[in-house]
């Protein structure tokens, strides 16, 4: 009775998150001892998942069809759905991974299993956004200002708490743990602090195509996001893009392996022009330096090749904004530092592990935190 009792209990505190068994696939994860789930928001409100009222809030407000994301966790036999939500809701933390530009969700291979085997008490979740993967504008040329890397992360936090995964009061400490690259790590200097409690969000930063005092690659990705856009309706000049996309897929995915590659190429293709162009130039002509100056549990990581993100201009923009030196690993490396291309299988290698191992140390230093304050002095 008691038993049954406790787990009734358990079942009834976790009600916030029914979501979590309305997927629309369940399988193996990348690797051995995970499992992964993939969701829809409009699967969600269309079963009751999730209140559709809500649901179309967080759409409307962000000019959005649909969003789309993973759920990546340990284990080591498959979890009955009647405790999947007490499974993935008793944890200490959620990391939730932002790809970049003409991305989805796959660009991360096995690093979401990596973590989620690493730390059991982890979840990963991977998210399609900003007009990529099933996370798709309603209008295919979208305003800049919808879909910069401010908005984004609007965005983000809109739909993170219309999932209720943060602490509610009674529960466990709990942490975010935001991982953006390129354009998704752009985007994690703009989460707005006065909505976290100190120590309940952490940031890591890879590659972040913040170009704020890079007018070199701001003019360049302004020109390249225009003509995209130009393409689109002129069908004459088809043959130019032919030449451009090579070019721009060589430049975005140096060092990474070939399945991401191909990935991103997918991607450009089915992705309508007016929205690849759109985020391009607004990562181009992104003057917003209104960025929240708290750097406690925010870490950068960056290639010293990389041809998308200039190392000189990231760092003078991290120096003028007081980022702590202590906060940024520059690695031997290309954009994609943590995706093992065959030409940098040594290199990109060590760098995941470095990656994985930074985010667990974040993580638990926002737990501390949580429990125990900040020691001053």
């Amino acid at each position: 009775m008691s038993l049954t009792w406790s787990w009734l209990s358990m079942t009834e505190f976790f009600s916030h998150l029914n979501w979590i068994q309305g997927y629309s696939e369940r399988s193996a994860g990348e690797v051995p001892n995970t499992y992964s789930a993939l969701y829809r928001l409009s699967a969600l409100m269309t079963t009751g998942h999730i209140n559709p009222g809500e649901g179309r809030g967080v759409l409307l407000d962000n000019g959005l069809a649909d969003i789309s994301w993973k759920l990546t966790w340990r284990e080591d036999h498959e979890t009955p759905d009647e405790h999947l939500i007490e499974r993935l809701g008793d944890v200490d933390g959620y990391v939730i991974f932002m790809h970049g530009w003409t991305g989805n969700h796959r660009v991360w291979e096995e690093l979401p299993a990596l973590l989620a085997l690493e730390n059991p008490r982890l979840v990963s979740i991977s998210v399609d956004h900003n007009g990529f993967g099933n996370t798709r504008f309603v209008d295919e040329t979208p305003n800049l200002d919808n879909c910069n890397p401010p908005a984004a992360m609007r965005s983000l936090e809109r739909w993170l708490s219309l999932l209720h995964l943060r602490s509610r009061q009674g529960d466990r400490p709990k942490v975010i743990n935001f991982v953006g690259h390129s354009m998704g790590g752009a985007a994690l200097f703009y989460l707005n602090p006065l909505n976290w409690r100190l120590g309940e969000e952490t940031r890591y930063a890879i590659a972040p195509a913040l170009l704020l005092q890079d007018e070199l690659h701001s003019v360049f990705f302004t020109a390249l996001g225009t003509s995209i856009n130009i393409l689109q309706y002129i069908g004459f000049f088809k043959f130019i893009e032919r030449v451009i996309k090579p070019e721009l897929i060589d430049i975005l995915c140096a060092g990474a392996s070939d399945y991401v590659k191909k990935l991103h190429s997918t991607e450009y293709e089915v992705t309508p022009r007016g929205i690849t162009g759109a985020t391009l130039v607004a990562m181009g002509l992104l003057h917003d330096h209104e960025i929240p100056r708290r750097w406690d549990t925010f870490r950068v990581i960056l290639g010293h090749k990389d041809r998308m993100v200039g190392l000189s201009p990231m760092m003078d923009l991290l120096s003028d904004m007081e980022f702590p030196t202590a906060n940024i690993r520059v690695v031997p490396g290309s954009h994609y530092l943590f995706s093992i291309g065959k030409d940098v299988v040594f290199q990109h290698a060590q760098n995941r592990e470095l990656v994985v191992q930074d985010i667990l140390a974040l993580h638990e230093r926002a737990l501390d935190i949580q429990k125990h304050g900040v020691l001053i002095g």
